[in-house]
């Protein structure tokens, strides 16, 4: 695994062009979604998978659209050609999380394992249902387990690499 400097975060992607001036739609997945403006140098790898980094993209909300300037792109076919490029930032570039709070890409990979000691596998990623965040857990089979602290989830310690949940193995 990567050193949590060099791993990498996927904070949006290129949808397509607004108007002819160059301007690009994106798509973004901070919270609010005009932070991802905060989070730069970003770099950007298009679905070829060519990276390169960019600073300086300013952006606005243009009704339920996200609208940004590229510095030195001012024509919609390079945009168009840009379309799908996914926008990365090095996992060092976030804040630290609040305490009890956690960025999803920091427990993937942790050992999971039950408040009886029962190996349930790996954090292999989460989702967000709606009503709370699930945690997949990949081990001889796929454990879905509610990502809520205190009532399935009692500890989470990086430095053992450990989830510990409160959760029926053969469920």
């Amino acid at each position: 695994m990567k050193k949590d400097s060099e791993r990498r975060i996927l904070l949006g992607r290129v949808t397509g062009a607004f108007g002819v001036r160059g301007e690009l739609k994106l798509e973004s997945w901070t919270e609010p979604r005009l932070a991802i403006f905060n989070y730069q140098p970003w770099i950007l790898r298009s679905p070829s998978g060519q990276e390169s980094q960019i600073s300086g993209v300013r952006g606005r909300e243009a009704g339920k659209t996200l609208v940004a300037t590229f510095p030195g792109v001012d024509d919609r076919n390079v945009v168009e050609a840009m379309r799908g490029t996914e926008i990365h930032i090095p996992r060092s570039a976030l804040p630290p999380p609040k305490p009890d709070e956690y960025y999803w890409v920091d427990l993937e990979g942790l050992d999971v394992r039950t408040v009886d000691g029962v190996s349930l596998g790996r954090a292999s990623h989460l989702f967000n249902t709606g009503a709370n965040d699930v945690l997949v857990v990949r081990g001889e089979r796929e454990r879905m387990v509610p990502f809520v602290m205190d009532d399935f989830v009692k500890s989470v310690d990086f430095d053992a690499n450990l989830i510990v949940v409160d959760w029926d193995p053969e469920f």
